[in-house]
């Protein structure tokens, strides 16, 4: 195991990557105190060897990132959401060429959401030491059990790469993890617009002054936490948000009885920011259309129809195990609606690989074209 920790063993360990047809990729990080999350270690490997690179030393990480951005060179990651926000914090870029191992799994019938260790377990046989996991990546130095620890995360992700790749092209099923992959990459998902932090907070209450009053409290919130690198929460929680966003206060005095906000965030600086969001709120109210589509809920399904909604659950259930895909994968509880609703333009799963293996099956019983039964002789589910 390499430790790459100056931009000359960096340079040097990147044109050997460059030359690989796919790499594996992950990071240790913090970010219990900050916004952006810290980066404190990566952790790279290729069929053959591995390294860490600190990007904590003074090495130059340009030409890691090159090695992200090479179209022909694969990033194998394991549930690699926080690990491409990393670096698209880092960059302004999402890496190309991304292979994402726990989507993998889904469309290879493993569990769904698999962790790294349950997976390593089910195809290697391996169990992998779990002891350093609450490490502070950020402390030096880092002594060989830490990492070990760390090198492992990539080092058997090679393995389970190779594993899911060849059973996805055997089974004709390479494409079929596209979907999820291209909007695990979407740049758009990490680029977040504090005009819309707003949308991210859950609530129940949907007048026009109170969504207005959401909105302006939301978004100063984002920027404060975006330009002081802090947590959102350590602002002020979402339930503290909501609840000024209720009372919308028009003074200081109004403020400091707002249930659950301390008195001393009411008279000090955060106390003025916070009414200077609400007069914007009161000088620009939420538009009518904003109000009408944020009540609107998911499409509740018909009484009537409920016994439907049950069935097709089980028919999901059905196609899930027939096929070895999990269903979430195939379709979300959202999708079902949808498909009892007759809004097919809604959901995917009437659409390419899901339509084939339940979407069509789920069209037909709800025109009642279609039965499950038991065959106690051949001991299987049969449709007619």
């Amino acid at each position: 195991m390499l430790l790459i920790d100056n931009t000359e063993k960096l340079n040097d360990f990147c044109k050997i990557l460059q030359k690989q047809p796919f790499i594996t990729v992950d990071s240790e990080f913090i970010r219990e105190h900050s916004y952006y999350p810290k980066l404190c270690l990566i952790q790279v490997a290729y069929d053959g060897d591995s390294a860490i690179i600190d990007p904590l030393s003074k090495a130059d990480l340009s030409a890691f990132f090159e090695v992200l951005q090479n179209p022909n060179i694969v990033k194998v990651f394991h549930s690699g959401k926080q690990d491409i926000e990393i670096f698209y914090n880092l960059t302004g870029q999402t890496p190309k060429n991304v292979f994402d191992t726990q989507i993998a799994a889904m469309v290879c019938g493993f569990a769904e959401n698999i962790g790294y260790g349950n997976l390593v377990r089910e195809i290697t046989h391996v169990d992998l030491d779990k002891s350093q996991r609450l490490t502070d990546w950020s402390l030096r130095p880092l002594d060989e059990s830490q990492l070990q620890y760390a090198i492992c995360d990539v080092t058997y992700l090679v393995d389970c790469y190779k594993y899911l790749k060849n059973y996805m092209e055997e089974h004709n099923r390479t494409d079929w993890a596209d979907e999820e992959t291209c909007s695990l990459c979407d740049e758009s998902a990490y680029c977040i617009e504090p005009e819309e932090a707003w949308l991210r907070v859950k609530h129940n209450a949907h007048s026009p002054q109170f969504l207005a009053a959401l909105k302006y409290l939301a978004e100063w919130r984002e920027r404060r936490a975006q330009k002081f690198n802090t947590p959102r929460s350590g602002i002020l929680k979402d339930e503290v948000l909501l609840n000024i966003a209720s009372a919308c206060p028009k003074t200081i005095d109004d403020l400091k009885h707002v249930r659950n906000l301390k008195g001393e965030i009411a008279n000090g600086r955060l106390g003025a920011e916070i009414m200077e969001a609400l007069d914007k709120a009161r000088q620009n109210p939420m538009p009518s259309d904003v109000c009408r589509a944020d009540r609107k809920q998911s499409c509740n399904i018909p009484n009537h129809e409920q016994s439907l909604a049950e069935i097709l659950k089980l028919l999901l259930k059905i196609k899930s195990q027939e096929s070895g895909v999990i269903a979430r994968l195939i379709a979300s509880d959202e999708d079902l609606r949808h498909i009892i609703l007759n809004q097919p333009e809604n959901t995917h799963t009437m659409q390419g690989w899901r339509y084939k293996i339940f979407g069509q099956f789920a069209e037909q019983l709800c025109k009642g074209k279609l039965t499950i039964s038991y065959n106690p002789k051949k001991k299987c589910i049969e449709f007619k």
